[in-house]
């Protein structure tokens, strides 16, 4: 099965939609506007003890806890953590960041250009950027057959071509297959020598599909394939470079 590609990914990835928006629009302290400078995405507020003000941050698709003195000069970049040991950065982190931002950039990967593979009724979903030429991904193709055969994972491979310079033909050669699943097994299966033969002329829809797939690619944070995104057992959203083994192969595709 082959999915559309958003073009409207840029835009969305302005992290959080409107509540991103109304935060970038405030006038924030000093050392908060220093941090954004460095890259950091300021969501939004929370209450924090001890006098102090929580803000909930990203950089790099990951959480930051964001704590400002209560002089508003300093800030404290990290967890807080009570005499319990409990962290009082989590929930109102989970709140404003995580969960909004693994709904909205799994909706982006499900509205990339992907081939299916595995069956659709698949309870666990993973989505990996693979590149034709990649070595690694065809070794998370091979590591990965147990789940998808037993019907347990459906990896859906966002294509790439990234590698080489037959990449973007060989790519293409697959998904302008009449079935891209079966030319991409087929591929997998005979990487070694070579695999699929690669077009010699990259018809324009199927160029635009995999340009619009390295950008999200880069724009999540990668430049590397395999990049496999996975939801963990909480439902939050989880990215790895590189092909997986031993447990964390079980961690990302589940009980085997």
């Amino acid at each position: 099965m082959i999915k559309k590609p958003s073009i409207l990914f840029a835009a969305c990835l302005a992290l959080l939609g409107t509540m991103t928006m109304n935060a970038q629009a405030k006038d924030w302290p000093a050392p908060i506007k220093a941090l954004e400078a460095q890259g950091v995405e300021v969501i939004g507020t929370f209450k924090a003890p001890g006098g102090l003000t929580g803000y909930a941050g990203v950089i790099e698709m990951q959480p930051l806890a964001i704590y400002l003195t209560a002089d508003g000069k300093q800030a404290i970049v990290g967890s807080m953590i009570d005499a319990k040991g409990n962290n009082l950065s989590q929930k109102s982190l989970e709140k404003l960041v995580s969960k909004p931002m693994t709904d909205r950039v799994w909706k982006q990967l499900e509205q990339s250009t992907w081939i299916g593979d595995g069956k659709n009724t698949a309870p666990r979903i993973i989505y990996t950027f693979t590149d034709p030429n990649c070595p690694y991904c065809n070794k998370f193709w091979n590591d990965a057959r147990p789940w998808v055969t037993s019907g347990k994972v459906q990896l859906r491979h966002v294509m790439v071509a990234i590698l080489g310079p037959t990449s973007p033909g060989k790519a293409a050669a697959i998904l302008a297959a009449k079935d891209p699943q079966a030319a991409l097994t087929q591929h997998e299966q005979q990487h070694a020598t070579g695999g699929a033969k690669p077009l010699s002329q990259v018809p324009e829809k199927i160029g635009a599909q995999l340009d619009a797939n390295q950008k999200l690619m880069q724009q999540l944070g990668s430049s590397a394939t395999p990049t496999i995104f996975y939801k963990d057992t909480s439902g939050k959203l989880q990215k790895m470079q590189g092909a997986p083994s031993g447990e964390m192969l079980t961690k990302i595709l589940g009980p085997r």
